[in-house]
């Protein structure tokens, strides 16, 4: 399954009133994984900021005379996630923009929902934690996810913040398993299956001083992007 994480800055609220992309940043899923490939680019709107727009992204109107406009590098945004899923917080702005400048183009597709599916993590955050805040802030909050480096909104940045937080809330203690490959899943699960003759002697093997730091600390991990709900250290806790 390959998906998109995708953010986007602009010059204000709404694209109906002219507001354009300044900012696209996109990290590409493989299966759940970070491939390594991205998307980032910023853009020249050819229209003035609003104050708002720039209190919350800080990218000047100046910052972006040299840069590409949208309709230089849509071909290439087009190709790198054609076919994916995207994944966006809030998906109806980004979508809306989106769009608004696909049909500015002489040719070529009107609607990005005709080029790649599309799943609203603040739609999904809402459904998990209805009644709570869900603002991409407060979700880094509840999973335990580093945003500290959040001053200003950045389309590269939060589409990489966003990574962790959707891979967390979607997969839980899952998505945890680090450096896991599919093969070595694969053999776990084989290994599970197989049956143990009745009889057979078993041998016991008990785990050294450096596995259990080794397990301690996996279980750190685990209470950390669980919010603290951790089923081993609750099990731990009621031993006797």
């Amino acid at each position: 399954m390959r998906e998109i994480i995708l953010d986007t800055e602009t010059t204000g609220l709404d694209p109906l009133n002219g507001d354009r992309i300044v900012e696209i940043g996109c990290v590409e899923l493989l299966n759940r994984r970070p491939t390594g490939r991205t998307f980032h680019r910023y853009l020249n709107p050819e229209r003035d900021i609003d104050e708002g727009a720039l209190a919350v992204h800080g990218i000047t109107r100046a910052q972006l005379e040299s840069e590409s406009r949208f309709a230089d590098i849509a071909a290439e945004l087009l190709d790198f996630i054609g076919g994916a899923e995207l994944v966006i917080h809030n998906a109806a702005f980004d979508v809306g923009f989106l769009n608004a400048e696909l049909e500015r183009l002489a040719e070529g597709p009107r609607r990005i929902e005709t080029v790649c599916g599309v799943l609203d993590t603040l739609a999904l955050a809402r459904s998990m934690h209805p009644g709570q805040r869900n603002s991409l802030d407060a979700l880094c909050k509840r999973y335990g996810v580093d945003n500290s480096k959040r001053e200003l909104h950045g389309a590269m940045l939060d589409a990489r913040i966003l990574v962790d937080v959707y891979l967390t809330m979607t997969g839980g203690q899952s998505a945890l398993a680090l450096g896991e490959t599919q093969a070595q899943r694969d053999a776990a699960t084989a290994g599970a299956s197989r049956s143990i003759r009745i009889g057979t002697a078993l041998r016991v093997v008990v785990a050294s001083a450096e596995e259990l730091e080794a397990h301690a600390q996996m279980l750190d991990l685990l209470a950390k992007a669980s919010g603290g709900k951790c089923l081993f250290r609750a099990d731990e806790a009621r031993a006797p």
